[in-house]
């Protein structure tokens, strides 16, 4: 059986380890997801992967549009946990972002970006 929780152990919430992503981070762009990755490296040891979302004040000037949207994008990422670890690796740090003025209509539609995302990952 697989193991769909998200724990509070996953979950990227340090200062640090967010402006360490900022600062050292590759930028991936699908469709109207965007995500930073930080990658375990020699030089830069992780204990374990961390995962977070952010949704624009920007696009979305209403928390409760904001709040709908990280629901969204955590369930994407908590359902289809392995594919992202098998597309990023274990031990990597990801925020994920929605890059679009655009409120997603449905759960489907955004989960066909968050596979498409890891998808593409995947090749390169």
């Amino acid at each position: 059986m697989q193991n769909f929780k998200y724990s509070r152990a996953e979950k990227l919430k340090k200062n640090t380890e967010i402006s360490l992503l900022f600062e050292k981070g590759k930028w991936r762009t699908c469709g109207n997801l965007r995500i930073i990755i930080l990658k375990d490296k020699p030089l830069l040891p992780l204990e374990s992967g961390r995962f977070g979302v952010s949704v624009s004040k920007r696009y979305f000037k209403k928390a409760v549009d904001r709040n709908r949207l990280k629901r969204l994008l955590r369930e994407c990422y908590r359902l289809n946990k392995d594919l992202f670890k098998e597309a990023f690796g274990d031990k990597t740090l990801a925020m994920l972002f929605w890059a679009s003025p655009d409120m997603p209509s449905k759960f489907q539609d955004v989960e066909a970006q968050f596979i498409k995302l890891c998808n593409a990952q995947k090749k390169s």
